[in-house]
């Protein structure tokens, strides 16, 4: 006989959803935010499943939010990614549905993946003196708000 301890022991564990249950905005935010870190960090699936000890499919489910994580795997998760197991729920809002990527916050990411990925450091530094300067010229062209001071 099973108890009801050992039903929730099991439901927040990695197993998947009993068939028919529909993985939780919880789950799917936490998974979203899996995949955002590691994309930011220039990292494949397979990279991550490896450095977790999970296999590439268990991974996949994790970000989808289709298999729950337990705290264990989530702390070895926020380590292997370098931030804090709060990062993962960041901006979740109880009963609402995580918002899917606007095209800048894709194109962002993207920039911040491939800026990790130069190996050369006066390269990434030209390239942030470039990212300030042009920033500094769309800033120059906006009135500035009241109280804002300039750098």
């Amino acid at each position: 006989m099973v108890t009801t301890t050992q039903t929730e022991a099991r439901r927040d564990t990695d197993m998947p959803a009993k068939p028919g249950q529909r993985a939780n905005a919880a789950d799917r935010h936490v998974g979203s935010r899996i995949r955002e870190r590691r994309v930011m960090m220039g990292l494949s699936q397979q990279q991550l499943a490896r450095m977790i000890g999970v296999t590439y499919q268990q991974a996949h489910k994790y970000e989808r939010g289709l298999n729950r994580i337990s705290a264990g795997r989530l702390f070895e998760i926020a380590q292997v990614l370098g931030v804090p197991v709060s990062f993962f729920f960041e901006g979740l809002v109880a009963a609402a549905e995580p918002a899917e990527a606007s095209p800048r916050q894709r194109m962002c990411l993207e920039l911040a993946r491939n800026f990790a990925m130069i190996d050369n450091e006066k390269h990434q530094e030209a390239l942030s003196q470039m990212a300030r300067a042009l920033a500094a010229q769309s800033q120059a062209g906006q009135p500035r708000t009241e109280g804002e001071e300039t750098h």
